[in-house]
């Protein structure tokens, strides 16, 4: 049986094909890349979702490769806007209905504009949240794009080294 998310519930009312993986998130944060690695896929396969606020007070979806961090400027430009920043973690679950490590772009408390990095058209499938922590849902990105109504657009830059 599956877990029955938010995003499991949508994918699945939409009729899109995906499957589901699990892992351990522990009890504390679990950076994306560890999530791939722990999964045994690469970096680039598995997009995490950042919510952003942009200069007009609107709220925007963006996901990105686990090997990649959101460039801003890019966000921004893509967006059409003059510049979008990340929310306080503490407005996630208020505004997403899920919780950091368990933030999903399908399926949130409210419809806001989604961007998908271009680089998930280059995988068959990608991995993305599934709505809860330590869940992946794993589908083609254009069922992505269909199941939260977002768009490709090139949104990604270089990792920052910790």
């Amino acid at each position: 049986m599956r877990d029955k998310t938010n995003a499991v519930r949508m994918l699945e009312g939409m009729g899109i094909a995906f499957d589901l993986a699990a892992y351990d998130p522990g009890d504390g944060h679990v950076e994306a890349a560890a999530v791939a690695r722990a999964l045994g896929v690469p970096a680039d396969a598995l997009f995490k979702t950042l919510v952003a606020r942009d200069d007009e007070g609107g709220i925007r979806v963006y996901c990105v490769p686990a090997s990649a961090d959101l460039d801003l400027k890019k966000a921004a430009r893509a967006s059409r806007v003059k510049r979008v920043d990340l929310v306080p973690l503490g407005d996630l679950q208020p505004l997403t209905g899920y919780v950091r490590g368990g933030c999903s772009p399908i399926g949130m408390k409210r419809r806001f504009p989604v961007l998908i990095d271009e680089f998930a058209t280059v995988h068959e499938r990608i991995h993305v949240n599934a709505g809860a922590r330590g869940l992946q849902a794993i589908l083609a990105p254009g069922d992505l794009a269909r199941a939260c109504g977002g768009e490709f657009a090139d949104i990604a830059g270089p990792r920052e080294q910790d």
